[in-house]
């Protein structure tokens, strides 16, 4: 794993590095004994524009270092020739970290691009559609803010967490437009996913000490 992400990190120089030998191999042989270096010097060039090492960004997504997360997208210089799902994953990434420096307006710009080039999954499609409707809960742009997270719950969320996420924004959500009934609704489908992000448990354990209260 280390020596792929070794590769991965290290091989455009490589493909570059090879072409420059096929070149000095032709000039002093012919080219067939340079055949194979160009060969794997083109691949290796080819991947690195065509795939881009967005592979090396999990570990550092996993250890919360956004840092090296951030350097890792930004050697991307020209993700336009990146292959459409792997570029979607690129805008999608680079939103979710512009979110986590509250960047609202760069994290709905990256998003919007990642959703309009289409998600791998639907469940990766879900759960961008759920961080752009808290996005919009961050502006007060509570209607904006409902469509998107219903659209997230119908199109799938990856996990529990997500999906208790979802329903307790949609709980709030509609308690601001006094619709008590759903909320109560929303908060009982969170509830019974138990979830166990510290965050979303204490949110759960702040409305459930008012929601009984509430009439509907």
């Amino acid at each position: 794993m280390k020596f792929y992400n070794l590769l991965i990190k290290y091989r455009l120089v490589l493909g570059i590095l090879l072409i420059l030998g096929g070149a000095v191999t032709n000039y002093f042989s012919s080219f067939w004994p340079a055949f194979p270096l160009y060969f794997i010097g083109l691949i290796l060039i080819a991947g690195h524009f065509f795939f881009g090492p967005l592979r090396l960004i999990q570990e550092h997504m996993e250890s919360g270092n956004m840092e090296e997360a951030q350097k890792v997208l930004n050697s991307i210089k020209y993700p336009n020739l990146l292959y459409k799902p792997i570029r979607s994953v690129y805008y999608t990434l680079s939103g979710n970290i512009a979110m986590m420096k509250e960047d609202f307006d760069g994290a709905e710009k990256m998003m919007k691009k990642g959703l309009d080039l289409g998600m791998p999954m639907k469940e990766a499609e879900g759960a961008s559609l759920l961080q752009m409707g808290m996005i919009s809960m961050q502006r007060n742009d509570n209607k904006q803010a409902e469509n998107y997270i219903r659209q997230a719950i119908r199109k799938g969320l990856p996990d529990k967490e997500n999906q208790s996420a979802a329903y307790l924004q949609m709980c709030s959500l509609m308690m601001n437009k006094r619709e008590f009934r759903a909320a109560k609704d929303f908060f009982r489908k969170a509830k019974a996913l138990k979830p166990t992000t510290p965050q979303i448990v204490d949110q759960i354990k702040q409305i459930e000490k008012y929601i009984s209260r509430i009439p509907g």
